[in-house]
């Protein structure tokens, strides 16, 4: 798959943009509605979305790119634990079904392995920002397995006082010597897998989780001091209904976490064949989807929680409410987060980084990224260079997806009438979905957010079928 950038030069809005391509381009009274039910769009965890992402960005490339980074500036790590001891059908992750616990064993060894590689090419230990552990089932690692992970990681970088440690727990693959490993790891966020608590939900999803296994497992976190907890949900999953996503939010409020996380399903059947198996004329349909995100936000707003960019929700004192109301809040590929690093970088399997000149992504099967590790070889597989028009497009969709706002004439200086054009050009095709007032760009509504910033993407409508509903 190659990812071409366009010169300045050549750069034309009228060849970009969902709007331009057919997604939903022609004028009607329902223009909005119409484009939320029909578009496919990114999820916009970066741009250019992962899906563009080329071999022409080398190990060669990305060692450079690591060795030019600044040695007091922190970064973030991120650890991919691909193992699952049962495959949900929904994920659309790059993971793998394990029975036993003995190939972690050998994942370690060549973690190890590439930490040294990234180690050796950095200017120094790095003090981390934040560390993430995801997968995959992060907490299918036994404890003395996470000990010797976090042995590893803090063996090459430095553990501060003001380090987030959050990881992705499965409450099936979860206990208390788990969790006092996570402690040990310098764990203060946990985010729990929930997605829906109804029984015929679960079972047609391939998760079948308990609700008193999740409060089990929250309690056990709040009793160790952890002053964060995360839940993830789903909307638009087969058998949803109403009634049975009220009750499961009804219950998840219940425990309080501190956020949520409300994702649309993406169902990529041809990108994700575990997806197959979900019957497709189970699925609620888009305007269904819409009502019940429309619901569930209404629900949450009425507990109290605040709402965080496109898909998530905070207690108002918690940190990322905070972020969302000061114009901190950022977006990475773990979603919206409060760590502002410019780099992080991605260890394991198909794992991506970030750095301030581009993304990469590790060789994505584990026997590939293990031959080259093995080897003392980056383990990079493809990735992206950002070019001066990809750093402006960045920008404009973080702003819009993050804060709701945007201004053009800050954000691309000396090209701002081109920018302010594909606005003006979006405003008038989509009444409705936000004003432009001089530079400043508003969105009307979070929940358009994506679908605006959309029409900034270049890439987008020539890639639709790769993408998942806007609702």
């Amino acid at each position: 798959m190659k990812h071409t950038h366009c010169s300045m030069g050549r750069f034309d809005f009228d060849q970009c943009g969902p709007l331009r391509h057919g997604q939903f381009g022609h004028m009607d009274p329902n223009a909005l509605q119409t484009a939320l039910l029909t578009a496919r769009i990114p999820r916009y965890t970066s741009y250019p979305p992962a899906d563009r992402f080329s071999d022409s960005v080398t190990p060669e490339l990305v060692s450079d790119w690591m060795g030019a980074l600044p040695a007091d500036e922190p970064i973030s790590l991120y650890a991919h634990i691909p193992f699952c001891r049962r495959l949900c059908w929904f994920c659309a992750c790059r993971t793998q079904g394990t029975k036993s616990l003995s190939p972690l064993d050998g994942y370690l060894d060549h973690l190890q392995m590439e930490v040294d590689i990234r180690a050796a090419l950095l200017p120094g230990k790095m003090k981390l920002s934040a560390l993430h552990l995801g997968g995959g089932t992060p907490t299918i690692l036994s404890p003395d397995r996470m000990d010797r992970l976090r042995d590893i990681l803090f063996g090459s970088f430095e553990l501060t006082p003001q380090t987030e440690v959050s990881v992705e727990i499965d409450p099936c693959e979860c206990d208390g010597p788990r969790l006092d490993a996570l402690m040990r790891l310098g764990l203060s966020r946990a985010s729990v897998g929930v997605q829906d608590f109804d029984p015929v939900v679960q079972q047609a999803i391939g998760r079948e989780q308990t609700a008193e296994q999740t409060i089990g497992v929250v309690r056990e976190l709040r009793a160790r001091g952890i002053p964060s907890v995360n839940v993830d949900l789903l909307y638009g999953l087969p058998y949803q209904t109403a009634e049975r996503l009220t009750r499961t939010l009804e219950q998840v409020i219940e425990f309080r976490p501190e956020r949520l996380a409300l994702y649309g399903y993406a169902h990529v059947p041809w990108a994700a064949r575990r997806q197959r198996l979900i019957p497709e004329d189970a699925l609620p349909s888009p305007e269904e989807r819409l009502e019940l995100s429309a619901m569930a936000r209404e629900i949450l707003v009425s507990a109290g929680y605040t709402v965080v960019g496109i898909d998530h929700f905070a207690e108002p004192q918690d940190t990322l409410a905070i972020a969302a109301q000061t114009g901190t809040l950022r977006r990475n590929f773990q979603g919206y987060t409060t760590d502002t690093a410019d780099t992080i970088l991605g260890l394991g399997a198909s794992a991506i980084s970030q750095y301030p000149s581009g993304y990469s992504q590790n060789i994505a099967a584990t026997d590939g990224w293990q031959r080259a590790v093995a080897a003392g070889q980056l383990p990079v597989a493809r990735g992206a260079a950002l070019t001066r028009q990809d750093r402006i497009v960045s920008t404009i969709i973080r702003d819009l997806m993050c804060d709701g706002h945007c201004d053009i004439g800050a954000v691309a200086q000396g090209d701002a009438d081109r920018y302010r054009g594909a606005a003006e050009f979006a405003l008038a095709r989509l009444p409705g979905i936000g004003t432009l007032s001089e530079d400043q760009l508003e969105v009307s509504d979070l929940r358009y957010a994506r679908l605006l910033a959309s029409c900034f993407d270049p890439g987008v409508g020539s890639n639709a079928a790769r993408y998942s509903q806007a609702s």
